[in-house]
């Protein structure tokens, strides 16, 4: 069976670094079959190192288990030998595959309800890239008969169980910031852990507590709950609010599920946007190049602090694509962001004698510790930070359950390639409610921006059927009204 026919048949397709789809469409054969594709382009490319170990780690949601004991059988098929790391976050067992040369594969629907997941596939030297999904994709796998029911599940006997649990990959993710970090640069600092059901909860107490924070435990969950650092439930809102109404916290910290996008409140429980947390961050470790998607506030550029910016298209792919081109110039230290927050390093960070390996892959205990470090951590509160950037907001949310193909589509008929024609057409969609059109960018989906220097960027997401609406201004409350505006609009694209 071809991948690309895999992805036809099944619905599980390519997203973000891997595959994704409904829970109950990733059945053992297609995880299977998806893994020894994987496998196989790795081996043809020579990128399996000669231990032949390939590291395996899930979330916490209730498919992952069993999606993990179909890819362990797809490696032992290919005579490697599994190492399963845990219930551990993407990033720990990236950075664990990177040290030690080997690929990895994290079972994940990262921020999305439970009723979905993925598989990550990381070379041994990272995640993979656009072009490595192109060869995936045309891999043939042999699917020997027998194997699987007509449901797709293994025949009795013909599957895999986990192989013991292996915590070297963890241990090695709480030692990489504990010796960053100065000894006790928290001390002293209050901390609301939100845990609840991300993968990151323990190895963010560790760290913090490591490093001398009190740290509080807040919103434990053993039900799995889709924590989005890029549209925050109004759930999350009200229990951030509710914790810093005391005043007990300096800061709250918690992460998406697969512990790869942070969430940093200030001492009021007001949850930063994950693009000004990420300049923040950059700005602490003193980056000199910054990548960032063209989502990501402007407030980047308007600050001043970088020697190099760097827009790309939507996705870690392309930001570590974009990293590797500012490393071409020979400029470092190089880091990367998301809107959602997910931080990633193409270069050494090096501070007095102490050094923190490149992880070019999203990560979220570095934003959390470095904000922490650089704000309470030293007297200042974090909202003293913020305020040091210039004054641009951005809001976004989406619509879920919305078909990609009308998204697209939608999009597409508003870009005809006629500067003018478009502008006036786009106008039109909004009924001059954020005033003239001043430029449109379809690096990425559709950002509009108006003459005022409010924009609205318009893009279906990669990893779900959701259309996604990004909106930035000049107050909170001018982009959270273009964000509604825009979703009420888009609304009816359904029809």
């Amino acid at each position: 069976m071809r991948i690309d026919d895999l992805m036809s048949e099944s619905g599980v397709a390519f997203g973000t670094s891997g595959a994704r789809g409904p829970a109950a469409a990733m059945t053992d054969r297609v995880c299977w079959t998806y893994t020894l594709g994987f496998l196989q382009y790795l081996r043809a490319c020579g990128r399996i190192g000669a231990a032949g170990e390939v590291g395996l780690a899930g979330d916490l949601r209730p498919s992952s288990g069993r999606i993990l004991a179909a890819c362990t059988a797809a490696v032992t098929a290919m005579g490697l030998r599994p190492r399963y790391f845990g219930r551990i976050p993407s990033p720990a067992l990236a950075a664990f595959g990177i040290a030690a040369g080997i690929p990895t594969m994290m079972v994940t629907g990262s921020h999305i309800p439970d009723d979905r997941n993925g598989i990550k596939f990381n070379r041994p030297d990272g995640e993979i890239l656009k072009d490595d999904e192109a060869g995936i994709r045309a891999q043939r796998v042999e699917v020997p008969p027998g194997m699987f029911t007509p449901a797709g599940a293994f025949v009795p006997g013909r599957g895999s169980d986990l192989p013991p649990h292996d915590g070297a990959a963890l241990d090695a993710y709480v030692a990489r910031y504990l010796g960053f970090f100065p000894r006790d640069c928290l001390a002293g600092v209050r901390v609301g852990l939100y845990e609840h059901s991300t993968v990151a909860r323990e190895p963010l107490l560790a760290i913090l507590t490591g490093l001398g924070a009190e740290v509080a435990r807040l919103g434990r969950s053993e039900a799995f709950i889709p924590v989005d650092t890029e549209a925050v439930r109004p759930e999350d809102v009200a229990l951030a609010r509710e914790w810093a109404a005391d005043g007990r916290f300096d800061a709250l910290v918690s992460a998406d599920g697969d512990g790869d996008r942070p969430l940093v409140a200030d001492a009021q429980g007001h949850w930063l946007r994950g693009d000004v947390a990420g300049i923040l961050c950059a700005r602490a470790l003193g980056a000199v190049g910054v990548v960032t998607p063209v989502s990501s506030n402007t407030a980047l550029e308007r600050c001043g602090w970088f020697a190099r910016v760097v827009r790309t298209r939507i996705g870690s792919p392309y930001v570590i694509a974009g990293m590797a081109e500012l490393g071409a110039e020979g400029l470092a230290p190089i880091v990367g962001y998301e809107a959602n927050g997910g931080f990633l390093t193409a270069t050494d960070i090096v501070a007095d004698d102490r050094r923190l390996p490149a992880l070019p892959t999203r990560d979220a205990a570095i934003v959390a510790v470095t904000l922490l470090a650089a704000g309470p951590g030293r007297g200042r509160p974090l909202s003293a930070l913020v305020g040091n950037l210039p004054a641009r907001f951005t809001d976004s949310d989406r619509l879920k359950d919305f078909p990609t193909e009308i998204s697209r589509a939608r999009l597409a008929a508003l870009m005809t390639g006629d500067g003018e024609r478009d502008r006036q057409a786009v106008a039109g969609l909004f009924a001059g409610d954020f005033g003239p059109v001043a430029a449109l960018d379809s690096t990425d989906g559709l950002r509009i921006t108006f003459a005022s220097g409010a924009i609205a960027h318009l893009r279906p997401s990669g990893n779900a059927p959701e259309l996604r609406a990004y909106t930035e201004a000049d107050s909170p409350q001018a982009a959270q009204a273009m964000t509604r505006r825009c979703l009420e609009i888009l609304a009816g694209w359904r029809r």
